[in-house]
């Protein structure tokens, strides 16, 4: 994961953990503000001091995209798709023409019903 998405997710933590801790001890609404103000902040300067300790960033840029592997793999699946495919329609053919057969054969072999007397 990117450096930028921890620094997001823990600023988002801290503003509503700060917003459960205003709404619960403070009443005026400009010490709620203030004070949930703060809280986020220090979240946001919390994480930047983690990530500046723990967190490798220099790493994530090396890594590159291989686009001719990327390519190959798409191009095998996207054969195994039409073979699939021609597969798919092979199957279908046979059972409409079996679904047919089986209605022509059926109207030839029906006995009319008799009349009763």
């Amino acid at each position: 994961m990117r450096a930028e998405n921890y620094i997001s997710f823990f600023t988002v933590c801290g503003f509503f953990i700060g917003l459960a801790f205003v709404v619960i001890k403070i009443d005026e609404p400009f010490e709620m503000v203030a004070y949930l103000f703060l809280t986020t902040f220090f979240f946001y300067l919390f994480i930047h001091i983690i990530i500046m300790n723990f967190v490798e960033t220099a790493q994530s840029g090396e890594r590159k995209f291989n686009k001719e592997q990327y390519e190959e793999i798409n191009e095998y699946l996207i054969s195994e798709l039409g073979t699939r495919e021609k597969r798919m329609e092979a199957v279908v053919k046979i059972k409409q023409r079996d679904l047919t057969l089986k209605k022509i054969g059926k109207k030839k072999n029906e006995q009319p019903k008799a009349k009763a007397a």
